[in-house]
């Protein structure tokens, strides 16, 4: 890796893989676990898990795998910029998504109801779940045995109990020290293609206007400039052109604001950057507050509109039919998960169940929900 700065994460260096491997011959050890993620199943199902909208509401609207893509783009940018890691950041942004349920948040929120009595259900935690254990690939190990770093960037958020089980890459929350800084990077260029993309979808489902948004201070900018530079622009061409550009002004401020930040502290390594007193990559505080300004904007006017409710609510209640279903009756699964489910109840009882329960139900796609929904609580669906 050419021009990488001191402080980047640096895959010789790497503190290595669950399972040792011996080192890939023309690969580096990020574009392996790269590599292994997009041929991941997880992976290819992100295709069919929605972002705001349920996958069969129009073709148009983002998916988790557009998202993932987006992610990736934006932070190799800002890694190339920066003198990071482009490889570690496009490995995070692929894979931070995997563990996401069907129906996103609606699916995220009652699949954690429904576990509440099992420890919880968390789709960050879930994603390292799904590439340390659950793909199921090689003939030596399971999981996708990804290093240390990419795994350590999947995992952006974590509770104390469940960083203690964690051990490797928990340990940084009972430490309370930081991630690399490419996790870092992914995580704000998360932020971004949500925030701008979600613009975008909402704008084009109809559900909020142009209008709406003139008050929201970092829209309204790009759309003064636009509409004074091309005064007969309009329809999706004005649209994109506003939302691009807001993108680019996120994008200049966090790698301006972060390389200022750089300069000052000067981390001499990696372990420095592990050890320093919060984050380096960051939006200035003029940006942070836009951002906020955007965020509770589309909290109120996009994700709580009562056509987008609806489907949560019936997305809610599919998600929670499907686990008491499975949880009360195993043999409603295929053979294949049923054996998975008597191992678990083997190790760890109810407990086991459950937690097999929930990775079954959050690893479904929007459609394949709806048709196991239909297929065990249909009368007329009989097989």
């Amino acid at each position: 890796m050419l021009n990488l700065a001191p402080y980047a994460a640096n895959d010789k260096n790497s503190r290595g893989r669950r399972h040792p491997e011996a080192i890939p011959t023309y690969r580096s050890q990020f574009q392996r676990d790269r590599d292994r993620i997009i041929h991941s199943a997880a992976f290819r199902r992100l295709e069919y898990k929605t972002q705001v909208f349920v996958n069969h509401e129009g073709d148009m609207f983002r998916t988790r795998l557009t998202h993932s893509i987006e992610v990736a783009q934006l932070s190799r940018t800002i890694a190339r910029i920066l003198q990071l890691n482009e490889e570690l950041c496009e490995t995070i942004a692929l894979a931070h998504d995997l563990g996401h349920t069907p129906f996103g948040h609606a699916g995220q929120e009652v699949l954690n109801q429904c576990m509440l009595n099992y420890g919880g259900f968390e789709h960050n935690l879930q994603s390292l779940r799904t590439v340390d254990e659950l793909e199921e690939r090689y003939a030596e190990f399971r999981g996708l045995n990804l290093t240390f770093e990419s795994r350590e960037g999947i995992l952006k958020h974590c509770s104390l109990k469940n960083a203690e089980a964690l051990t490797d890459v928990g340990q940084r929350f009972i430490d309370k020290t930081q991630p690399s800084l490419e996790a870092q990077a992914v995580n704000l260029a998360d932020e971004i293609a949500y925030n701008n993309h979600d613009v975008d979808d909402g704008l084009r489902s109809g559900l909020i206007q142009i209008e709406q948004l003139l008050d929201i201070r970092l829209f309204r900018d790009q759309y003064d400039e636009v509409t004074a530079r091309y005064k007969q622009l309009n329809g999706r061409q004005l649209i994109y052109e506003i939302i691009r550009r807001m993108i680019n002004r996120q994008v200049v401020d966090l790698v301006e604001t972060s390389k200022t930040a750089l300069k000052t502290h000067s981390p001499a390594d990696i372990d420095a950057v592990r050890q320093h007193d919060g984050t380096l990559i960051n939006f200035s505080e003029d940006m942070q507050a836009a951002n906020l300004q955007l965020k509770q904007f589309l909290r109120k006017e996009l994700y709580q509109h009562y056509r987008v409710h609806r489907m949560s609510a019936k997305a809610g209640r599919i998600i929670h039919a499907l686990f008491g279903a499975f949880m009360d009756d195993p043999l409603l699964l295929k053979p294949e998960h049923q054996q998975t489910v008597k191992n678990a109840e083997r190790e760890d009882g109810d407990h086991g169940r459950a937690r097999t329960v929930a990775d079954y139900v959050a690893g479904m796609t929007d459609r394949y929900a709806i048709s196991e929904y239909r297929r065990i609580f249909d009368p007329e669906e009989l097989t």
